[in-house]
């Protein structure tokens, strides 16, 4: 399980469309360098009981999760507090992000900044290359700040220091279907499904004068034979397809 990660995004900026999310895409891009994947992505709002009751059920998973947003001094940032409830712990101040906050910003670290120095009991600091404002982990939930600027420099320390690298990045093998709706093809599908049940099948059909669908595998093995077989079902059918570039 450890090979995928999860991704939260914590903001209701980001739900009401006032903000783009780029974390899924840099993040995602880490994780894959590396050999990892993305399991899932959860974008939650600034609700705190909303915030804490999904961070316990997370944390009560075995898989490590990024999570992104509301650890700032403002009032409208949860997640510190949050993530104490949910992992059931009181929150204080941590002495080593006291000295960070306070070795940046010296006496305009008071009375406001050093409130992002409130941790969860138990945490570990996650350095920031920005601006020296740590973020923290606890229970293999790993909390940065909203700005992509700041969260992926973290992202990459936390997966070098904490992560051996993971299992082969995953590879595709796709190819273009023309002509044919996808309940044409569902017969082939469920036969290479149980046939190669180790590759992920995708079938994403596409709108236009000619119904089109992208179809393939997905997969850290040996696509080749699942994707021959595919090719091979497809001629049986005399389907016309494109190979796309990998």
């Amino acid at each position: 399980m450890s090979d995928a990660f999860g991704i939260i995004v914590v903001g209701d900026e980001i739900l009401s469309g006032r903000r783009r999310d780029r974390h899924f895409e840099g993040l995602g891009g880490l994780l894959r360098e590396r050999g990892f994947s993305v399991a899932w992505l959860r974008i939650l709002p600034d609700d705190p009981d909303y915030l804490a009751a999904e961070l316990g059920r997370t944390m009560s998973e075995a898989r490590p999760v990024f999570c992104c947003g509301g650890i700032g001094a403002t009032p409208d940032d949860h997640t510190r507090a949050c993530a104490a409830r949910a992992a059931g712990v009181a929150l204080g101040m941590h002495p080593g992000a006291v000295a960070e906050i306070e070795a940046r910003f010296g006496a305009d670290a008071y009375p406001h900044r050093i409130r992002m120095a409130e941790l969860p009991h138990g945490s570990d600091l996650i350095p920031n290359p920005y601006n020296r404002v740590p973020g923290f982990s606890i229970q293999r939930h790993y909390f940065m700040p909203g700005f992509p600027d700041m969260a992926h420099p973290m992202a990459a320390w936390v997966l070098d220091t904490y992560f051996s690298a993971g299992g082969r990045p995953e590879a595709q093998r796709a190819l273009q279907v023309f002509g044919v709706p996808e309940s044409s093809l569902m017969d082939l599908m469920d036969q290479l499904t149980r046939q190669f049940p180790d590759a992920k099948l995708f079938s994403l059909p596409r709108l236009g004068k000619e119904f089109q669908i992208e179809m393939g595998f997905r997969g850290q093995g040996d696509l080749d034979a699942p994707f021959n077989a595919l090719t091979a079902g497809l001629g049986k059918l005399g389907v016309r397809y494109e190979l796309l570039d990998d």
